[in-house]
């Protein structure tokens, strides 16, 4: 242990380059426990929790082989990730590859079967596991960066299920300076991940200790002139006027302009009830109170950010409020006198607003005084980010670092705009570097001297992420400003109540490992099998047996609803006994089981093709958890989803069918019409309930507007209660059309997308609806088109699958006179 004291020794591996990582003992340790098991990393920020992912993949890539797959939120993050990968592995770098969305669909197909090691944004690999384009079985080691991310409908969920699910020998690690900020939230993030070991490393650990050096928080108290808060009093009197209306609509219990978000969002949750059950008070309100909330974020701005960001903000809301189709909430806002007035104070106000100031005290004294090299300063706004750094730059070397999106009168920075900054910024070219939010989650920015926080953050994980960026190598400061008797005082106490809770519960998970691994092995009995050392040892050998599951032996928890109706005449029309007294030959079930159809044969799958845009839904995930459905995403000219040559669906919900009606830019007509063109079958799936109570629209409009879908489009109306029911309809039809009716997918509407057979295959298909693999069989026989077009009868027939009927049928169609 005594050599310790010395010069470290470098990491040493067959696949890491040599004498490249320092050899610390903390790192090492983390590493071994997630070798093994699926494993919550928990390191505080700039002590190297990449490392510890990049020596996992070194050794699952040496003793297991496979791919190795690291996700991370941001575009700037991934590509980070896979700079640093690029640097310490010895894999040629063209094995290392960057998914993001800048990368085409078909490219990243390509890439992905030669790729050893793919850095990815979560959304690029849900898009490609749904849309069938990567196969995640040969990954053997799977990294969520920032792993705090998993909750709710986030990407990193889908794809660690599918994961668990499809590789043969999976290991996840998840990784975080932050989990969350209590007990419950840290459990659902390793529930969603499917981690069963917790790994948690402080600043007093004594492994960690020596690389880190204490950073004290600071908290600097600005005292705002008379002027500001003039500005401040003026728009407070306006949302109060305004909560007396909402309150007198029944809606705002109270008049304080200082109202917590949480009772906003309850009078919004409400004025939305009245507004679905139509009635008036409902839009009068919801205008009011999106008055409010812009409102409340100029008193925000003019608090906490400056004068600057609020003039800036004026500006915008006036050009809203100018524009055609301008809401009366901000035509109402800007017209107010009292707003107006404090437009005119905000524009003459020409003092150095007091944050300002202080901001450039530090700086100087950092950077000039005490020999300083770089400070960060962090904030909420763009506005401010951008009004700071020409501030700064009278003084020093400041540059701006905010996200890619544009805004009015704010272009954002392109992904090689960000990476040429922080590489100018670690080489030291300049001295400040100014960031909106974008820098906080694992970024790379290099070690600083001073961290300045703007305002304060109330969010514990953020400010942790943060206060991460200094402290490192040498003693760091961390200082906030914190304007008197204004919001940033309720976010202090917030942040510092919320960062004592999370210390707290981290301190609390390095004792509680074997209680949390019962929790979690317990709550994860239900989902799937992710115990780690079980799934590791039997890679693919223990998988369940898909033939016992078609035999009915394992439930089927996404089955078909068995209350669906039958058909009430027609008797050339099959009834719900005819797809079950005996075994249905594509399903394999009966009517007593209809309960857990399947819709398709045993050992067969049907293709969906989705159209991308649809990935707002649950739907196309939830197709494409099911073995026996491929799904193919798309962006679809006609339909939503395509289910064979000849269905196509459109999906409409309630809301937004009765919207199609009355106007919007393509009307349902005019989408229905469209598919009736290039499908013989299309479908409209209206889905959700209180399709006769929207808007006010009267329910004999609607009845028209279906009997017009179904009479001159010759479309057909189901009818779904939620997604998950539309999900059901859609594997079903999808099923039929391809094991029963033996038709295959085929998308029309295509501009120039399809190949001379392909529009040979769909000219003769389209004879007497024969369908693909006739017309394939035919033009094998004939060699042209023209050939099955001039063939016999009997000659008809020698093609396979053709017999009397069909030759009969072709000829019908082909050698008729046309009758109009």
């Amino acid at each position: 242990m005594a050599a310790q004291d010395e010069e470290p020794p470098s990491i040493e591996h067959p696949l890491l380059e040599p004498d490249l990582l320092e050899r610390r003992l903390y790192q090492l340790k983390l590493a071994g426990t997630a070798a093994n098991h699926h494993t919550l990393v928990c390191l505080p920020t700039g002590l190297g929790k990449t490392t510890v992912s990049l020596l996992v993949t070194a050794r699952r890539l040496e003793e297991v082989g496979g791919t190795s797959l690291m996700l991370a939120p941001t575009k700037p993050l991934v590509q980070q990730h896979a700079d640093f990968y690029r640097e310490a592995l010895r894999i040629p770098d063209e094995e290392i590859v960057v998914f993001t969305g800048d990368v085409s669909p078909d490219d990243r197909a390509d890439l992905w079967e030669e790729a050893t090691v793919v850095m990815a944004t979560p959304q690029v690999i849900e898009n490609d596991l749904v849309g069938s384009r990567i196969s995640l079985a040969d990954v053997t080691h799977l990294t969520f960066d920032e792993c705090h991310r998993a909750t709710g409908d986030y990407a990193y969920n889908y794809i660690a299920e599918r994961y668990h699910a499809d590789a043969r020998k999976p290991l996840v690690t998840g990784m975080s300076a932050s989990p969350g900020g209590d007990e419950e939230a840290i459990l659902e993030v390793c529930e969603n991940l499917g981690l069963q070991e917790v790994e948690v490393m402080t600043e007093e650990d004594a492994d960690v200790d020596e690389f880190t050096h204490d950073t004290d928080v600071e908290w600097e108290r600005i005292d705002l002139p008379d002027e500001v808060l003039e500005i401040r009093d003026a728009l407070n009197e306006v949302i109060t006027d305004r909560l007396e209306k909402l309150k007198e609509l029944g809606i705002a219990s109270s008049t304080q302009p200082d109202q917590s978000q949480t009772d906003l969002n309850r009078m919004r949750a409400e004025l939305q009830q009245l507004i679905n059950n139509d009635q008036s008070e409902g839009f009068e309100g919801m205008s009011i109170h999106a008055e409010v909330m812009k409102l409340r974020q100029a008193v925000t701005l003019v608090e906490t950010q400056s004068v600057e960001a609020l003039c800036r903000y004026f500006e915008r809301q006036r050009n809203q409020a100018r524009s055609s189709g301008a809401s009366k909430a901000s035509q109402r806002m800007v017209s107010d006198p009292r707003v107006r007035e404090a437009m005119r104070k905000a524009e003459q106000f020409d003092e150095i607003h007091p944050k300002y100031r202080k901001t450039r005290m530090l700086l100087a004294e950092t950077l000039g005084l005490e020999g300083g090299e770089r400070v960060i300063v962090f904030t909420e706004s763009r506005d401010t980010a951008e009004a700071l750094t020409d501030f700064l730059a009278d003084s020093f070397d400041a540059k701006r670092f905010v996200g890619q999106g544009d805004r009015e009168g704010s272009d954002g920075m392109t992904q090689k705009e960000q990476q040429e900054v922080l590489d100018e910024f670690r080489a030291g070219e300049f001295e400040v570097l100014v960031s909106t939010s974008v820098a906080e989650e694992g970024l790379d920015v290099p070690e600083v001297d001073l961290v300045l926080f703007y305002e304060p953050v109330p969010t514990a994980i953020r400010s942790i992420q943060r206060k991460g960026r200094t402290g490192r190598q040498s003693e760091g400061r961390v200082v906030v400003l914190m304007a008197e008797d204004t919001r940033d005082e309720a976010y202090f106490w917030i942040s510092r109540r919320r960062e004592k809770e999370m210390e707290s519960e981290l301190r609390e998970l390095k004792g509680m490992a074997d209680d949390l691994e019962d929790e979690l092995d317990e709550s994860q009995q239900s989902l799937a099998d992710f115990d780690g050392d079980e799934r590791t040892a039997r890679g693919d050998d223990d998988k369940a047996d898909p033939e016992s599951e078609a035999r009915g032996e394992k439930a089927n928890p996404d089955a078909v609803d068995g209350s669906s109706s039958g058909n009430e005449g027609g008797s050339e029309q099959p009834g719900l006994q005819e797809f079950g007294d005996e075994t249905d030959e594509a399903t394999g079930t009966s009517a007593e089981s209809v309960d857990t159809v399947e819709p398709h044969a045993e050992g067969e799958t049907v293709q969906i093709v989705a159209d991308q845009r649809e990935m707002d839904a649950n739907i196309a995930r939830d197709l494409s958890r099911r073995e026996e459905i491929d799904v193919r995403l798309e962006t679809l000219d006609v339909g939503d989803y395509v289910c064979s040559d000849r269905v196509v669906v459109e999906r409409k919900s309630v809301a937004d069918f009765v919207d199609s009606l009355v106007g919007g830019d393509r009307s349902v007509f005019e989408q229905v019409g469209a598919m009736a063109r290039h499908y013989s079958r299309p479908i409209v799936i209206v889905e959700g309930s209180g399709l006769y109570e929207q808007r006010d629209v009267h329910p004999n409009a609607i009845r028209g507007a279906l009997s017009s879908l179904v009479v001159d489009f010759g479309a057909s109306i189901l009818r779904s209660e939620s997604e998950d029911d539309t999900t059901e309809l859609l594997a079903v039809i999808a099923g039929r059309e391809q094991t029963t009716a033996d038709r295959e997918v085929s998308v029309h509407g295509e501009k120039g997308s399809k190949t001379l057979g392909e529009q040979q295959e769909y000219v003769v298909a389209s004879i007497a609806e024969i369908g693909p693999v006739t017309a394939r069989s035919l033009l094998e026989e004939f060699g042209t088109v023209e050939g099955v077009m001039i063939a016999t009868e009997d000659e008809l027939q020698e093609a396979d699958g053709v017999g009397a009927v069909t030759a009969e049928r072709i000829r019908e169609v082909v050698g008729s006179d046309y009758t109009g």
